[in-house]
């Protein structure tokens, strides 16, 4: 089973974005070399934030996934409504989840922020293994989120 080195996908991704600003080409670049560092990764994309408490879908990879949720459903709501990483072994568990895919079974959610503090979306990557995510994965992909949004 291939997992996650996210030391060499930083290096990857850093040679990949230098000198790039524009953040959906960030988020495409990201999610890409993302979802295909790690069979653990069934769908692997961000949600934008693109009008007060609303997020909308995209970049992505794997399936189709909900076009808009708002701050107040969900994972990825409670992510960009907190500020704070959710981690969710078991997703049927995690009150008011939205199901955007039947095969979901764990996920973990990341807000997505400028070096100035703006959110601008969401990191969402999902599982089709329960407990798939944990701690180390979100301080690896806290760290390549801040890599590459934390400069613009």
């Amino acid at each position: 089973m291939k997992r996650i080195s996210y030391v060499e996908l930083s290096k990857t991704l850093g040679a990949l974005t230098e000198g790039e600003s524009d953040e959906v080409a960030l988020m495409a670049t990201m999610v890409c070399e993302v979802h295909h560092a790690d069979d653990r990764f069934d769908w692997t994309g961000f949600y934008r934030v693109v009008a007060p408490e609303m997020l909308k879908i995209g970049p992505y990879q794997g399936g189709h996934g909900c076009l808009t949720i708002p701050f107040s459903r969900g994972v990825c709501g409670a992510a960009a409504r907190t500020g704070e990483v959710q981690l969710v072994a078991d997703v049927d568990a995690f009150p008011g989840h939205i199901a955007c895919a039947s095969s979901t079974r764990s996920e973990i959610v990341l807000p997505v922020r400028r070096g100035d503090g703006t959110l601008i979306g969401v990191l969402d990557i999902d599982s089709d293994q329960p407990g798939a995510f944990d701690e180390a994965d979100a301080k690896g992909l806290g760290l390549l989120l801040e890599q590459t949004f934390g400069r613009l």
